[in-house]
């Protein structure tokens, strides 16, 4: 069962989880933005944009910081598995 949204939330954020996620693939994916939007039905922009956001809300982190390239963070992960409550992922639960 997919996570439910927090509130600050768009789809766009939970597409951008799962592809890093890769659920039914060997181990989790390091991407770029660029590459995240090819996987996924969102343009490049929109995706960097979202990968900021999920950065500073500690969703994702730099796997590579100079090359722009993201992975999941344990908080991230935790979001996905359901071990942590979309109500905790609001900017008053920090």
């Amino acid at each position: 069962m997919r996570p439910r949204l927090a509130d600050w939330m768009t789809p766009v954020d939970r597409d951008i989880l799962e592809i890093l996620y890769n659920e039914g693939g060997p181990h989790e994916l390091v991407l770029s933005p660029r590459l995240i939007a090819e996987n996924i039905d969102w343009s490049r922009q929109t995706v960097r944009d979202h990968v900021m956001t999920l950065r500073e809300r500690g969703l994702v982190e730099y796997y590579d910081e100079t090359g722009g390239i993201y992975q999941l963070s344990d908080r991230g992960r935790s979001y996905l598995e359901g071990e942590l409550d979309a109500d905790d992922l609001e900017p008053d639960s920090e």
